[in-house]
């Protein structure tokens, strides 16, 4: 070797880039992520999971595999019963935007109904299961009154307002008959909303669909007749339709964000919050594109 410098060259070069893939490989095993080393064409999954009530993260993992040139297309995952108008209007318009570089294909999962079944509508193509628990098409709204619970402990409220209509749904009194009809045309124009989004993704007449789109729910075969949905299968299928629209062929491997190591403070800290949730959801706050249910 001392002989042939160049030779020596190169071996400690190779032996460096080995030492450095070995480095790299190990590091991708104790975090779990081994996908970088895959041949496999790639498609992203995102899973939007519980009652919708913060865009935040269904946002920024779009967005991270949008701008990820080894994922190929994406398979948005859902589990949820819907949640508030907001943040289901926030990942429609993200998903959109995604799709106009990579495809992206709802997989359904045992309920998308409602704030899930809006956001499923910007995929480019929507596969449910046949039991899936879906449509929900519609707004809700829910205001408690304590006026007579106040009234049997001694207590009252006193307002200040600047308008007549400011302290509208307060929970201290009953509504007026005029601001019935204030909320109520606020929430015919959100659930205007819905239908828009509704008639146009899947060319609905929106006549057509005001028929259906009263609250109820369905399962993934009435959707599909209905013409809710494109397919019925699971995810892995999802996947295979992502695939053909992409024009990928051979094996594809599927790919879950990274997974936070366990840790009992979270996880006690998760159930607080997914109790809140449910609470609030339950009390109504503000508009909700949600199918009400006993869980999540």
């Amino acid at each position: 070797m001392r002989k042939h410098p160049v030779l020596l060259g190169i071996f400690l070069l190779c032996l460096v880039g080995v030492l450095f893939f070995l480095l790299v490989y190990g590091v991708a095993s104790l975090t779990g992520d081994k996908s970088t080393f895959s041949m496999k064409d790639k498609i992203g999954v995102v899973v939007l999971k519980g009652i919708i009530l913060d865009s935040k993260a269904a946002l920024a993992q779009l967005e991270k595999y949008g701008k990820d040139e080894g994922i190929k297309a994406i398979v948005l995952r859902i589990e949820s019963p819907g949640g508030g108008v907001t943040p289901a209007q926030e990942i429609y318009e993200k998903v959109q935007s995604v799709k106009k570089k990579k495809k992206v294909v709802v997989s359904m999962g045992s309920m998308a109904a409602s704030g899930g079944y809006y956001v499923a509508c910007a995929a480019d193509k929507i596969v449910a299961n046949p039991g899936t628990v879906t449509g929900s098409i519609g707004v809700i709204m829910h205001l408690t009154n304590v006026q007579d619970l106040f009234k049997k402990i001694g207590l009252k409220s006193s307002v200040i307002k600047s308008g007549r209509y400011k302290d509208t749904g307060s929970p201290f009194r009953d509504m007026s008959p005029e601001e019935k009809v204030l909320l109520q045309g606020v929430l015919d124009d959100i659930h205007d909303q819905f239908l828009d989004v509704v008639s146009t993704s899947r060319g609905l007449p929106k006549e057509k669909l005001k028929e259906i789109a009263d609250g109820r729910i369905m399962t993934g075969r009435q959707a599909l007749q209905m013409g809710l949905v494109d397919y019925l299968g699971d995810i892995e299928f999802a996947a295979d339709v992502a695939a053909k629209l992409s024009g990928i062929e051979g094996k594809t491997e599927l790919v879950y964000p990274k997974e936070e190591r366990f840790s009992i403070w979270r996880y006690m800290l998760e159930e607080m919050v997914s109790i809140l949730k449910r609470e609030l959801a339950e009390e109504g706050v503000g508009f909700s594109y949600l199918y009400q249910t006993t869980g999540d």
